[in-house]
């Protein structure tokens, strides 16, 4: 990827996601704010028609754009526009269609080719419905497993963030009968890996402290509640104590929130998805970020979805939208600083 002047501001890249759906509306209520506009430049991927469409409904006069001409060459200090799909398809808030779903990916797969081809620093992606973007050309059960195969990275994370929070899981989108078979020394070693990595890498913790949530409830209770946590975790974790990692568990997931034990940890390694998105979303609220690590590029969401039932009513919150913009920032600028090393030679 190309390596960007740290004097020039950074290159996001943002979809619409699913046109139906809230995505339009909180992209457009972040990049209202003129202060984002200084820190950096934003390239939406989508449709101008999209983007009058839902100005005109949501009564903001104060949001202009430019259309991107050129592949690459973007204004500054102005929103830039990528048109990915034909002109003719319009929004429907609220309503789910296979048009939409079709032209988020046209949106998602350009933007993923300018990421990779150095055009982006980072990509923002808006929320997409999986069921109408599901297609034999898009076979995957989300964003972040359509850009590990598309980046051709094998151990990346799901990983949800807000301020001193951080939850990575080591399963993602796979039916709860499935978790516990999933649940192998390999996977469970490779995403704690891939966790440590990222808070190094992306958010500058040199000597990272992570709990490891136990599978079962009350963590197997020594073996009488199923037996992963016994036979998987527990020895995982005594071998990572013993090569020096500052790392607990396996711990009971119900007490480790209760309790706020969290906020003692820098990341927090979750087994499924709800064990670990139920009480992030519930701390975090309207800051959470979903961010996959371990891809050499950066790519972080908002942690809400389509919220069709809402769309086009003016009553999307865009907090966690501006989060996502900001955490892609933050990490840009993690990543390209200077190492310690270097500062000191």
């Amino acid at each position: 990827m190309t390596q960007h002047h740290r004097t020039e501001k950074p290159r996001i890249g943002i979809t619409l996601g699913d046109i139906n759906g809230v995505g339009p509306e909180v992209v457009i209520k972040s990049l209202c704010d003129n202060r984002m506009l200084n820190m950096i430049t934003p390239v939406i991927y989508g449709s101008s028609k999209v983007l009058s469409f839902y100005k005109k409904q949501l009564n903001i006069e104060e949001f202009n754009y430019s259309q991107v001409r050129n592949r690459g060459q973007y204004v500054a200090k102005q929103v830039n526009i990528v048109n990915t799909w034909d002109e003719t398809l319009e929004a429907h808030p609220g309503k789910p269609s296979k048009e939409s779903g079709r032209a988020a990916l046209q949106a998602l797969q350009q933007a993923a080719n300018d990421l990779k081809d150095g055009l982006l620093d980072a990509l923002v992606t808006a929320p997409i419905d999986k069921s109408t973007i599901h297609s034999d050309e898009f076979p995957f059960k989300g964003h972040t497993e359509f850009l590990a195969e598309f980046f051709s990275t094998k151990d990346h994370l799901m990983l949800l963030a807000s301020e001193g929070l951080r939850v990575g899981l080591v399963t993602e989108h796979v039916p709860i009968s499935q978790v516990a078979s999933l649940v192998t020394r390999e996977r469970v070693e490779a995403k704690y890996k891939a966790l440590e990595s990222s808070l190094r890498k992306d958010f500058g913790i040199q000597k990272p402290k992570i709990a490891i949530l136990g599978l079962n409830p009350h963590a197997g209770d020594n073996g009488l509640i199923g037996e992963e946590d016994e036979k998987v975790l527990k020895p995982l974790v005594n071998d990572l104590k013993n090569q020096g990692k500052i790392v607990s568990g396996p711990l009971p997931a119900d007490g480790f929130f209760a309790s706020a034990a969290y906020l003692k940890y820098d990341g927090i390694l979750a087994m499924y998805h709800d064990q670990g998105l139920a009480p992030f979303k519930t701390i975090a609220f309207n800051t959470g970020v979903n961010y996959t690590a371990g891809l050499p590029v950066i790519r972080t969401s908002p942690d809400h979805g389509t919220a069709y039932a809402i769309s086009g009513k003016n009553q999307a919150d865009e907090e966690s939208m501006r989060q996502a913009i900001y955490t892609a920032v933050d990490i840009f600028k993690v990543r390209h600083e200077p190492s310690a090393e270097n500062k000191s030679a």
